[in-house]
């Protein structure tokens, strides 16, 4: 059986952020910006994470404009 690092990174993060944030510590958030920071590497390179990237584009492009 294989496992996608991506999937379970994902459901990592999923997994930490549903606790509630009162109880967390400083340690817990430091490790969970860290896996959000893995599966945001793990997925950029992929189909997923390009039109992830195109999408983000889009929007700072059109709020620069509508800025100006």
């Amino acid at each position: 059986m294989t496992v996608n690092v991506g999937v379970l990174l994902a459901v990592i993060v999923v997994m930490r952020l549903r606790r509630r944030t009162q109880a967390r510590s400083r340690v817990e958030e430091r490790n969970t910006a860290l896996f959000v920071l893995a599966l945001g590497i793990v997925i950029a390179p992929t189909p997923l994470g390009q039109g992830i990237l195109d999408v983000i584009k889009q929007l700072v492009s059109g709020v620069s404009q509508a800025g100006a």
